[in-house]
This record gives C-alpha cells, sequence and structure tokens, in this order.
C-alpha cells in the first residue's frame, strides 16, 4: 500500500510573515505546515500546481518528502482557499502513524440520480450533507462516501442510518438518524399571480359619489355682503 500512495515533494521553509507568504504566492508557491503529534511542527513551501494534483486526485493519505528528506504519511489537516480565485493559499498536514486510527472529513457522493423515481417524476433533490466525519486506520480512510439514492421517490428523505459505511470505517455521528444526506421533493409549481382589474372609474364619478357640489352664490360670502 505505502509503494501505491503518491510523494508530495516540498522544500523547508525559513521565512515567515504576511509578506513573504504574499512573495511565495507570486511566484506560483504555496507555503505550509506539517504536525507531528508532539514533534515541533516543520514549514515549508511547494508548487500550488504539485500540490493541487494531490488534492485532485483525492486520496486522503499520502507521503510528504521535505527537501529529499524520508517520506512521511500524512492528511489534510486544512487548506485555505482565496475567497474569490479559489487559488489554494496555504495547507496545514498532519503527520499520522498508519498504525492508529485518526479522524477524517470524507465527501459524500450521490449515485443514482437521475434513475430514482421522484427525478423522473420533476422532484427536486436536494444533496443536504455533503461531508462526514469517519475514523480509521489511516490507510482505511475512503476517498469518498457513495450513497446511492436511486430508488427515491417524491417526499423520500435518505439519512446516515441506511447508509453502511466501508469496512473497518465508523461515521463519527452522535445519531445518524437526524444526520441527513438527500431529500426529494415535488415538483416545484411557479405561482401567477391573479390578475388585478384596473379601476376605470372617472374623475367625475368618484366626485359626484363624494356629496353635493356647492350652490351657486355660496362660493364668497365676501362679495354678497360688499353688495
Amino acid at each position: 500500500m505505502a509503494d501505491a500512495r503518491t510523494t508530495l515533494k516540498v522544500a523547508p521553509r525559513a521565512d515567515f510573515g504576511s509578506r513573504n507568504a504574499r512573495r511565495l504566492r507570486r511566484e506560483g508557491l504555496v507555503p505550509g505546515v506539517v504536525y507531528s503529534g508532539g514533534a515541533e511542527a516543520t514549514a515549508f513551501q511547494v508548487a500550488e500546481r504539485d500540490v493541487r494534483n494531490v488534492i485532485h486526485e483525492g486520496a486522503a493519505l499520502f507521503d510528504l518528502s521535505i527537501d529529499g528528506g524520508k517520506a512521511r504519511p500524512v492528511v489534510i489537516k486544512e487548506q485555505q482557499l482565496h475567497p474569490v480565485r479559489g487559488t489554494l493559499r496555504h495547507i496545514d498536514l498532519q503527520e499520522v502513524k498508519l498504525d492508529e486510527a485518526i479522524q477524517a472529513e470524507v465527501t459524500i457522493e450521490l449515485e443514482g440520480v437521475e434513475d430514482a423515481p421522484g427525478v423522473k417524476a420533476s422532484g427536486v433533490l436536494e444533496h443536504v450533507t455533503r461531508e462526514i466525519t469517519v475514523e480509521a486506520l489511516p490507510t482505511a480512510i475512503p476517498d469518498k462516501i457513495t450513497v446511492d439514492v436511486s430508488a427515491m421517490e417524491i417526499n423520500d428523505t435518505l439519512q446516515l442510518s441506511v447508509v453502511t459505511p466501508p469496512s473497518g470505517v465508523t461515521f463519527v455521528v452522535d445519531d445518524p438518524n437526524e444526520v441527513t444526506i438527500a431529500t426529494l421533493a415535488p415538483p416545484r409549481v411557479e405561482e401567477v399571480a391573479p390578475e388585478v382589474e384596473e379601476e376605470t372609474e372617472l374623475v367625475g364619478e368618484a366626485e359626484g359619489e363624494g356629496g353635493e357640489a356647492p350652490a351657486e352664490g355660496e362660493g364668497d360670502s365676501g362679495d354678497s355682503e360688499g353688495e
């Protein structure tokens, strides 16, 4: 298994601070840190394209080699992305022991969406939970959890409790019945606003309904007194 793992080759990093980090990013490099249990963390820098390739492979476990040194099994602890461009700005790795169980976030993917009877009936399938925390030996951490939704009907709800984890893997949740993976709602019906009848009432008609017009000569009492 170890021979099949991808090795990410990085260089040590001695300069720190936001100014240095910006310089590295301009040069196409990503600053990172690898943590090793109780040992001191090690800072490194790596070409963004190299670390991107490893991430895109989707493997939860891979090897890290600093400056050509001995490969160390690691998992991704945290990664920071640019909020707009989506580029990788920083990555934290965690060194692991292959004989000790660890917890990791694993992506949940849905399969059979197009075959679901509720989808064929124009229902709306919503993927609610997209990641789940699992516990397993590092070599047993799955790249993803695939959930079959091909049997879902309209108004169905799929909970984590019906999903069987891979061998050697445990879902880290308090109650699987409270974790919703997907729902299938009825078709959305566009509401059409009722036509509003416009009143065509004439101004003169409105005045007539409001009361009698003043009698002739009552408009200005001052003029009559003058005569």
